[in-house]
């Protein structure tokens, strides 16, 4: 059994069975993806992909198992060249961070700011998707950390530290009636249609279960998982919007009325994530130390 062989597995399953795009990503002939893809099945005595023709359409359950293996493998192999490419250079490489738009827009670049003072010449890539694809990515080593919300605290493969709480705020146009009313409550924020994050992204979980809790249905007219949408679409009049408070700019936001709805919701936790047997470079862990102490020392976030 040869890497190269674990490689084109890998690669053909990410790119959704597709073996001409794996090839692609791996700079080889189709040709000899497929043949390193028999051969693998040949040593192995087993199925690892079900077929149609010469078509792949699924993994067998042989295949599911033995893809959990080849991902451990090949993260092993590159935490061995970590090793060496630290000792010749720690100064320089690439961090690839996975994380939500908000995370992205809102509160990385202070950090980053900061992580390119120390470090001019490690390339940042920042790869966007939803909390359980972000926990996936960390989990098979293509990103090194996923920064977000939901669903990596309980994710299995990961270790998970926290950075920052944040909580909510009511965003509207400057002369909407909401903001004569007093106090705020979730029954009158119910009396308005609402624009806020889709389920799964920024806290929208527990802010579903918070409205349930009270036995209220907010009448949810927009879902978004990107805040800059939610924001364009109270300025056009659609609805009161309920965003992460750290989304607020009072310079870029100055024609949109915020109050604090902290007093309403459960704060929230941001993590950062991270393959339980990483190893860790020093630019990395210099980034970690940076997402944990800097966001709050740059006003990001408030206390309860």
């Amino acid at each position: 059994m040869e890497l190269r062989e674990l490689k084109s597995f890998v690669a053909a399953v990410d790119c959704g069975l597709n073996v001409s795009q794996a090839a692609e990503r791996l700079h080889l002939v189709q040709s000899a993806v497929s043949q390193h893809l028999a051969r693998l099945e040949t040593e192995l005595g087993a199925r690892l992909f079900v077929r149609q023709g010469k078509r792949l359409t699924a993994l067998t359950p042989a295949g599911t198992r033995v893809l959990d293996y080849a991902r451990r493998i090949l993260a092993i192999r590159e935490d061995i060249l970590t090793v060496g490419r630290d000792h010749v250079d720690e100064t320089a490489g690439v961090l690839r961070i996975g994380t939500t738009h908000t995370q992205a827009r809102y509160v990385l670049p202070p950090v980053i700011r900061a992580f390119r003072h120390t470090y001019p010449h490690v390339a940042l890539q920042i790869h966007q998707g939803t909390p359980p694809q972000l926990a996936d990515l960390a989990a098979a080593d293509t990103v090194d950390f996923a920064i977000c919300t939901e669903a990596l605290a309980v994710h299995p493969a990961l270790t998970t530290l926290p950075c920052y709480r944040w909580n909510r705020s009511l965003i509207t146009p400057l002369d909407h009636p909401i903001l004569e009313r007093q106090p705020l409550s979730l029954e009158l924020i119910c009396e308005y249609p609402l624009i806020t994050y889709v389920f799964g992204f920024t806290g929208a979980s527990r802010l579903r279960s918070t409205f349930a809790r009270m036995a209220l249905e907010p009448d949810v007219v927009l879902s978004a998982a990107d805040t800059d949408v939610i924001k364009t679409y109270v300025r056009e009049g659609l609805g009161v919007g309920l965003i992460a408070t750290v989304a607020y700019s009072a310079r870029i936001d100055a024609d949109l009325a915020v109050r604090d709805l902290s007093h309403l919701f459960p704060w929230e936790t941001t993590f950062i994530a991270y393959r339980s047997d990483k190893y860790l470079r020093r630019f990395q862990q210099r980034f970690i130390e940076l997402m944990q102490g800097m966001v709050q020392s740059q006003g990001v976030v408030g206390g309860e």
